[in-house]
């Protein structure tokens, strides 16, 4: 593996930051059974409530490393890297101030952010869904690249796995994160023969007991299969990956999600405001959702990925020993 805290892992994973899902609990519990947990800092409505979250994640990290001589796997934190995001720079302080060990930027990749994120030796992932965005990305030094492949939940892109992955592993050499349809434990194994150091993985952990996702939600995503899953800008003006059923909930026609444009959803409420009403009311999810039919706790869903992992593993050796 290219990274730098493999023997910290149990399984070569990330649980994604999922906006309005992924809290403080899921992150411990990512965390405490070897498995990178993170969140995005606008998941808590204040900068004084982000570094509560990051605080209590901290200490209960350390409280389960003295209890159990167990090492948790490190927790990341995603900041929207944008001239519309007034909190970039007070929630990087607070990164800062805490050593969070791995920052997520998306939406802009800044190199005064990467320098001061290393100077307390820190980690940089920044997420890309195409060459150019890569580049730019490999030039500010960040330590590795998430790439959101099609499929994915959010604000995915179009182009495949294995096309993408081939594309920027021919120029960067770190860490390289692969996104889109990564379910189960044998989805993770054919991430890492593709090339890819790590899987990253956000539709699965909506369905667990942790997350902060709606009951119904989860139901919906357990009810869909790939083909439920709709690719439109209309939600937020980028195009990313929606529930079919909670489009259609919306009054959300394929007519309107046909469309380029964003819809308006009411000049009442300013741009972020609505931005998160959108998000809170229609609800994303990645063609993945054809392997998910249950919620359990993130425990179990984690013994069952590395199960999955283990045996797609051993079906590639025996493959292996077909051929060669």
């Amino acid at each position: 593996m290219n990274i730098s805290f493999e023997n910290e892992l149990k399984l070569p994973a990330v649980a994604a930051p999922m906006f309005l899902i992924s809290g403080p609990q899921l992150v411990i519990e990512c965390c405490k059974n070897g498995v990178v947990g993170t969140f995005p800092a606008l998941n808590h409505r204040t900068t004084e409530g982000f570094e509560e979250w990051v605080v209590e994640i901290k200490e209960a990290l350390d409280a389960f490393e003295k209890e159990t001589g167990n090492k948790a796997a490190p927790f990341g934190v995603n900041l929207i890297v944008h001239p519309t995001n007034p909190r970039v720079q007070p929630d990087l302080e607070i990164c800062i101030k805490h050593k969070v060990p791995i920052i997520i930027t998306s939406l802009g990749a800044v190199s005064d952010l990467v320098s001061a994120v290393h100077s307390y030796g820190g980690l940089v992932y920044h997420d890309v869904i195409k060459k150019r965005h890569a580049e730019k990305a490999a030039e500010a030094g960040v330590d590795g690249l998430i790439l959101v492949a099609a499929g994915a939940g959010g604000h995915a892109g179009a182009l495949s796995p294995i096309a993408l992955i081939n594309e920027i592993k021919s120029f960067f050499k770190k860490t390289i994160l692969l996104s889109g349809c990564i379910s189960t434990g044998q989805d993770i194994a054919s991430a890492l023969q593709m090339g890819a150091d790590l899987a990253y993985m956000g539709t699965r952990f909506i369905n667990v007991k942790e997350s902060m996702a709606d009951s119904k939600y989860q139901e919906m995503i357990i009810n869909s299969k790939a083909e439920d899953i709709v690719y439109t800008a209309a939600v937020s003006g980028v195009n990313a990956n929606f529930l079919r059923s909670s489009l259609e909930s919306m009054g959300i026609t394929e007519e309107l999600w046909s469309k380029t444009k964003k819809i308006d959803f009411g000049s009442e409420l300013d741009a972020a405001k609505a931005e998160a009403q959108a998000w809170k009311t229609i609800w994303s999810a990645g063609q993945g959702v054809t392997s998910i039919d249950d919620v359990k706790p993130t425990a179990e869903l984690v013994d069952q990925l590395k199960d999955q992992f283990k045996s797609a593993l051993e079906n590639q050796h025996e493959n292996y020993k077909k051929y060669f």
